[in-house]
């Protein structure tokens, strides 16, 4: 067998425990023998019984988290104590197929100008319809970008490597080089906008992040938090705006708050009253007020 490099595979479990089981089983049947993986649990709760992952995987490293630190803070402890110069982060809510890591490894390892490699993604509950194919990039104010085939049947139309603006932090491997130039994820995010943040950091630090057809994983999209869930829903709008604070300067900067803050947030607030949705609509005005007194403290973040 050919010497292949150790890979650290990271996933996050949150309540969800028998979903990051499957996720395991299809990661050790995908055939690569030097794997190192982490699982870390965000304080889940008892019913979960999250010990069955140490029960059933002995030889996962398990991380028990006394709180739940969001998928940022979760993923953050395992990459300071991974070893591998290949990192996967993979959500717990996906399954792989034969052949992934290997795949994604080579095309890191072929090239030192590529930095990130993610699959191409696809639904769990509908393997023929794409969930990823790459993103777009961010739109200059109202900082929204596409996730490029979402919905389309897999016809073989994105069967070509391209370049992706951003990273899915559903299945995406990194070098650990990387993540010692770019530093760690930034934990202020909790949830969403986290690993556009990274793409963009570690953009600037001349790496390509690129999009690999050559294989896929399966995602049930949103199982720990729920489909627009109020949780979802209070941090996609809240972490734009975070998003947009540590990403942008100048007038760029005052025109995309006031837009965030004076047209979306009212607008979904108003969406959410009329649907008679008022968790959701709850959600967003606490959001509307935690990005007002949001701290310029909440763009740091550490390094390995």
């Amino acid at each position: 067998m050919k010497n292949l490099p150790l890979i650290s595979v990271i996933t996050v479990n949150y309540n969800q425990s028998d979903a990051t089981c499957e996720m395991l089983e299809s990661l050790y049947a995908s055939g690569y023998p030097n794997l190192e993986v982490f699982v870390v649990d965000n304080a889940s709760s008892a019913a979960d019984n999250a010990e069955k992952i140490k029960e059933k995987f002995p030889g996962v490293i398990f991380i028990q988290n006394k709180i739940n630190l969001g998928f940022a803070g979760g993923n953050n402890i395992a990459l300071k104590e991974a070893n591998g110069n290949y990192i996967y982060l993979l959500n717990n809510d996906t399954v792989i197929p034969e052949g992934n890591p290997e795949c994604l490894v080579t095309v890191l390892a072929d090239d030192p100008a590529i930095g990130v490699v993610c699959p191409k993604i696809k639904f769990y509950s509908d393997p023929d319809i794409i969930q990823f194919a790459g993103y777009t990039e961010m739109s200059e104010y109202t900082f929204r970008n596409r996730s490029i085939g979402y919905a389309e049947p897999d016809n073989g139309q994105y069967d070509l490597r391209r370049e992706t603006a951003f990273a899915h932090g559903a299945a995406m491997m990194l070098k650990r080089e990387v993540i010692e130039k770019t530093g760690l994820m930034n934990e202020h995010y909790f949830l969403y906008y986290e690993e556009l943040d990274w793409s963009r950091r570690i953009r600037s630090k001349g790496y390509r992040i690129v999009y690999i057809p050559d294989t896929y994983i399966l995602h049930k999209e949103a199982l720990s938090t729920g489909k627009n869930s109020s949780l979802q829903v209070y941090y996609m709008n809240r972490n734009r705006v975070l998003y947009v604070k540590c990403n942008t300067s100048g007038m760029q900067k005052i025109i995309s708050i006031i837009y965030q803050l004076l047209v979306v947030m009212p607008k979904n607030m108003l969406k959410f009253l009329f649907r008679r949705h008022f968790k959701n609509m709850k959600a967003v005005f606490r959001a509307w007020w935690a990005s007002i007194r949001m701290p310029r403290s909440m763009c740091k973040y550490e390094y390995l």
